[in-house]
């Protein structure tokens, strides 16, 4: 079973909603939600947000650095409040080749928003910008099974 199924099957018998907020890794950790059984029942939607000023604009990214904890943050809590949903994750990254936001490439970070606030997790991933988006998918989607089991 995949870690997306996992977290579909949870949050169906908790009767838990996720969302999720992308930049890096384009739309990937939603497709994999949406792809796992009866994803209508508790997958909200998500926003890929590939640029700074649309993390800025639709995500309430502050003027910050946007491969940053604060970054993660804004994403994660305002996917979760847009979309009406229990949980959200938020990746925010560098790819690579080159650094961005003073971040070497393979940086990421990653947040996840509940009712009882949001959180903040850095990984720094080696590889090319494929390895690091692949990891980074399965990241978020091991930190949105945590936080769905955490849910009351």
């Amino acid at each position: 079973m995949t870690t997306a199924n996992e977290v579909g099957d949870l949050a169906r018998d908790k009767a838990v909603t996720v969302a999720v907020a992308e930049s890096l890794t384009a739309g990937n950790v939603a497709a994999a939600l949406g792809a796992a059984p009866d994803s209508a029942e508790w997958f909200r939607g998500g926003i890929v947000a590939y640029s700074t000023e649309v993390k800025h604009q639709l995500l309430d990214v502050p003027d910050i650095p946007v491969v940053s904890e604060a970054a993660a943050i804004a994403m994660a809590t305002s996917v979760r409040a847009m979309m009406g949903a229990d949980v959200a994750v938020a990746v925010t990254g560098v790819g690579g080749p080159g650094p961005q936001d003073g971040e070497p490439a393979g940086s990421v970070w990653f947040a996840v928003a509940t009712a009882d606030g949001a959180r903040g997790v850095y990984r720094r991933f080696d590889g090319g910008p494929a390895r690091v988006v692949d990891r980074s998918v399965r990241h978020a989607l091991e930190l949105l099974l945590d936080a769905v089991h955490s849910a009351a």
